[in-house]
């Protein structure tokens, strides 16, 4: 008996076809996935009241960056991942010298582009020295000799006699402070990635059609 296989040219012309499909099938799912994770990662930030600024730090690129490939993949990143970490685990936060980390109040004010001041930097715009007051129970204070302006802010006397002046709490200070959690990133990671599957094949079956 006498075998002869023959391949027919338009096999091979199927199986690169359906190579080609099988690319754009993927590298389209994770463009799809990894621009669905950004804008879920986006909501949950803006959602949280931590800022569309903050939100916006989120990007994604699908690799390769041009044509379709079978192991096409997609990252995204925080261009901020310090504070986008700290909400999205909470962690216990402890001053760097050991001492107390100073929290502002209301009454002390913004610094630049909204920046919250430190208590050596007050000291300097507002032109006032802050005291220490130790209290056993709560956090301590670090407290000035002002008057309050309209916005409830601490400012210098401009009354030679001092009127209106108050003892007012600048800073509380505090041994450590615990960040409440308030992103679950992992949630929507998972979520997506269990949907990339569903997206490659729909993808690889709306080729066929078309």
């Amino acid at each position: 008996m006498k075998l002869k296989l023959d391949i027919d040219p338009d096999i091979v012309a199927m199986m690169a076809a359906e190579i080609k499909a099988g690319e754009r099938a993927v590298t389209s799912a994770m463009r799809e996935a990894g621009a669905g994770l950004k804008t879920a990662w986006r909501g949950q930030i803006t959602g949280a009241g931590l800022g569309r600024r903050l939100g916006n730090t989120i990007r994604s690129q699908t690799y390769p960056k041009s044509g379709d490939s079978l192991n096409a993949a997609a990252l995204v990143w925080s261009q901020a991942p310090v504070i986008i970490g700290a909400h999205d685990t909470g962690p216990l936060i402890r001053s760097k010298t050991g001492f107390y980390l100073a929290i502002p109040t209301e009454a002390a004010g913004k610094g630049r582009g909204g920046a919250r001041l430190t208590p050596g930097e007050w000291e300097q715009r507002r032109g006032l020295r802050l005291r220490f007051v130790y209290r056993r129970r709560g956090p301590s204070l670090l407290v000035a000799e002002a008057r309050l302006n309209s916005r409830s802010q601490a400012a210098a006397s401009r009354s030679k006699t001092g009127r209106g002046l108050a003892t007012v709490p600048i800073f509380l200070l505090v041994p450590q402070v615990k960040l409440r959690k308030r992103l679950d990133l992992a949630r929507d990671a998972e979520r997506v990635a269990a949907s990339v599957p569903g997206l490659i094949v729909a993808g690889w079956v709306e080729g066929h059609d078309r």
